[in-house]
């Protein structure tokens, strides 16, 4: 059952993950969108008027930096989506194994202290799991 639960976290913190690289995916796709924008007003200036390329030049840098800068910071937010992820992940992980260690020996002391009605219900519960799964 342990085995069960660090798998459910594992998926848990693997979606997550994935989550945040698509998230990191779009961001990347933005600015190649809006670098490919820039580069495509730089020629139409170009084009038009010789006197405005210095001015579209600037806008385009500026265009770039700002973009760069989005990007960092959506880097950055997406890094610590994926660290707070992860720290929940592994407390929930920690949670979960210690509920269901103290779940196991309590079957335990109680499989020790009523050894024969335990055996009954096993075998009760083998016997319904057998019949079910002979209908399904």
């Amino acid at each position: 059952m342990a085995d069960f639960t660090k798998d459910r976290m594992k998926g848990g913190i693997d979606a997550t993950a994935d989550k945040a690289k698509t998230g990191v995916d779009k961001a990347a796709d933005a600015v190649n969108g809006t670098k490919q924008e820039s580069q495509g007003l730089v020629d139409r200036v170009k084009e038009n008027a010789e006197g405005l390329m210095g001015r579209a030049g600037e806008a385009a840098t500026q265009t770039r930096a700002k973009v760069q800068e989005w990007a960092g910071d959506a880097r950055e937010a997406v890094q610590q989506v994926g660290e707070k992820a992860q720290k929940w992940a592994g407390e929930a992980l920690d949670t979960a194994s210690g509920t269901v260690s103290d779940f196991g020996k309590e079957v335990t002391s109680l499989v020790r202290k009523h050894p024969l009605p335990a055996l009954l219900v096993g075998f009760g519960i083998g016997l319904l799991l057998g019949r079910t799964a002979r209908i399904i």
